[in-house]
């Protein structure tokens, strides 16, 4: 009734609703009560959280934002009240699209993954995969490579062509940040991954190569889910005039949000970078406690008895 007071009547609105105007004026008047002064400062954070984000946050991500960074513990159900209330919601996924050529000439290295996308700790398994990012001006073409313990892209790539050498300027960017030992790197079977030149690469620098089947998100599962996530929080909300345009992009959400700051339900709501220095952080604490102590040698006699 309030937010239509000018373009009806109060009288014939408290008619039609059946309520009375002593009650509607006397409501005007009450002062809001504390959950609802506590809703309004919530909204404000919330939707700072969330312009943050590049408006891609949903309710979980900021639930857990809210409790690391600002000490405000509330339930999810009363965080997307919120959003709902206030039309703020987060990126939602596009339908997957086959992007692999392979080569069916090529040797067939064997798949050492088989679907378990797991690691204990950094360096142990690696997934890579290309994608395309439509431009104005043509298109253009990442390949990444993504450490599956933290999900951080450890290696990244872009260029005009889907040619060898993008992939393997992303092994290299990851090779040299990471010095990995003998690290399992997991994709597809793409005519550019089954190629002399990146068998190479990998035994100079003691990778162990593996590949799942063609067109089959499944057996790349983890690089897929990479891929969605770049789509619906960039690709999906702009359109690109040039190729610098859509490269500074991708190197700003790559480097400026997603390894350092974007949080990953199947990290405990962390980002990459902070998951990886929690692992780090847990190692130095382990490598600083005192050994345990060695157990006294008995004399092997059995004690007399009183």
């Amino acid at each position: 009734m309030k937010a239509n007071q000018a373009t009806h009547s109060v009288e014939v609105m408290c008619r039609l609703l059946g309520v009375s105007r002593s009650g509607f004026y006397a409501w005007l008047k009450r002062p809001m009560c504390q959950r609802q002064r506590r809703d309004l400062e919530l909204t404000g954070t919330i939707c700072a959280i969330h312009r943050r984000s590049r408006e891609t946050y949903g309710a979980p991500s900021i639930h857990a934002e809210l409790a690391d960074d600002h000490g405000i513990h509330i339930g999810r159900k009363r965080v997307a009240r919120l959003m709902r209330q206030n039309g703020l919601r987060g990126a939602t996924l596009r339908k997957y699209v086959v992007t692999t050529q392979s080569d069916p000439e090529a040797a067939k290295p064997i798949d050492l993954v088989e679907r378990r996308f797991f690691a204990d700790a950094p360096d142990q398994l690696w997934v890579a995969d290309m994608t395309y990012v439509p431009t104005w001006s043509g298109w253009l073409y990442l390949a990444m490579v993504l450490d599956v313990y933290s999900r951080k892209v450890v290696g990244w790539a872009m260029d005009t062509n889907m040619r060898t050498e993008l992939i393997l300027d992303a092994l290299q960017m990851a090779v040299t940040q990471r010095q990995p030992s003998g690290v399992i790197h997991h994709s597809d079977r793409g005519s550019q991954y089954t190629s002399y030149a990146f068998g190479k690469r990998c035994r100079e620098a003691g990778i162990m190569p593996s590949m799942g089947s063609v067109g089959d998100a499944y057996d790349n599962a983890m690089a897929e889910s990479f891929f969605a996530t770049l789509e619906r929080e960039v690709l999906n909300r702009r359109r690109f005039k040039s190729q610098a345009e859509a490269r500074m992009a991708i190197f700003e959400w790559i480097e400026g949000w997603y390894n350092p700051h974007r949080r990953h339900s199947g990290l405990g709501y962390r980002s990459p970078v902070n998951y990886e220095r929690a692992h780090h952080q847990a190692r130095v604490r382990m490598a600083e406690l005192p050994p345990p102590a060695a157990a006294e040698p008995t004399s092997g006699k059995i004690p007399e008895a009183a």
